[in-house]
């Protein structure tokens, strides 16, 4: 007799000592329910450490599905080039997800905010903002890397400052590009005019920094310039924990940076934004330099790995919980 016949005909028995026939444990099983109903995905959107006396959050505004990563990635290569690449990395050829994601960060006596999304109808960061705790009238300091629309699109909310007690930083090289009347057709019209509307009135309030300013005690300002020709990162360091906020200077966390020379169509001047991907990365590995990039995976938080021709993003995991 198997093991299996057994046990049932001792569980028959005992039902049967005990008054029950084996119908009525049949009705005691339980009852089928309704399949739960499907959610739809679902993602954090917003993630928030410490670095030194510091508090940092990452909000992710916007993430796009959309064709790519070729050409956008790799304007100078073979769309096979590209398409080996990825699939080196577990990523499809033909579609990928761009993330949007500014930083906050809380120095104890000033809330900072670095860039502001895409704003109007594609942007969420002000229900992200409240979401994490924070309302925009908390704000004290805006600081915009650089003035393509997906960071300085949340800067205005029906014609009115979205962050209405906030000063303002940005660079100097990259306003005066922006802002100038020449600007105002040509390829350059749409952003300018964008500009004109969402930046210039604020500049009364606003400081125009350099290579290594200081903004507030604990963040300084670097040249990082080719994705636009005033583009800035931020050095953040506090009790001896440092941070790099990249903006744009790395949009794809495997082609910008397995691949640092090839070309990005959003690169205004493509070689020097090459020059400054390798110059930056160089250091951030030398230094072990964790990052934050606009358009890194969510929470957008990492580390570079040096490999042979370039490096490899790796995600943030416990580091910053310890």
């Amino acid at each position: 007799m198997s093991t299996a016949s057994l046990s049932r005909r001792r569980l028959l028995a005992g039902a049967a000592g005990l008054g029950l026939a084996a119908p009525a444990l049949v009705s005691m099983a339980p009852q089928a329910k309704a399949e739960a109903p499907m959610l739809g995905a679902a993602a954090p959107r917003f993630n928030r450490f410490k670095l030194g006396d510091f508090e940092v959050t990452t909000l992710l505004d916007a993430a796009r599905a959309m064709d790519g990563p070729h050409p956008i990635f790799g304007t100078d290569q073979q769309p096979e080039t590209v398409a080996e690449l990825l699939a080196a990395n577990h990523l499809p050829a033909s579609r990928m997800v761009n993330g949007f994601t500014p930083v906050l960060v809380n120095t104890g006596r000033e809330l900072v905010l670095f860039d502001t999304g895409l704003g109007g109808d594609n942007g969420t960061l002000p229900a992200q903002l409240a979401a994490a705790g924070y309302s925009p009238e908390q704000v004290d300091l805006v600081v915009i890397t650089h003035m393509h629309p997906d960071h300085i699109g949340g800067l205005m909310t029906g014609g009115a400052p979205t962050y209405p007690n906030a000063r303002y930083v940005t660079g100097q090289a990259e306003y005066e590009f922006w802002s100038a009347e020449d600007r105002l057709s040509g390829p350059t019209e749409r952003v300018a005019r964008l500009v004109r509307s969402n930046v210039v009135p604020l500049a009364e309030k606003m400081t125009f920094i350099g290579d290594e300013t200081e903004v507030v005690p604990g963040i300084l300002g670097l040249d990082t310039a080719g994705h636009t020709p005033g583009h800035m990162s931020f050095h953040i360091e506090s009790g001896g924990k440092r941070l790099l906020i990249w903006g744009d200077v790395a949009n794809h966390f495997v082609v910008s940076i397995q691949r640092p020379d090839w070309h990005v169509r959003y690169d205004m001047d493509k070689d020097k934004a090459a020059a400054t991907r390798k110059r930056l990365f160089d250091m951030i590995a030398n230094d072990k330099l964790p990052i934050t990039g606009y358009h890194m995976p969510f929470p957008a938080l990492g580390f570079l790995e040096p490999t042979g021709e370039g490096y490899r993003w790796m995600p943030a995991t416990y580091q910053f919980a310890l």
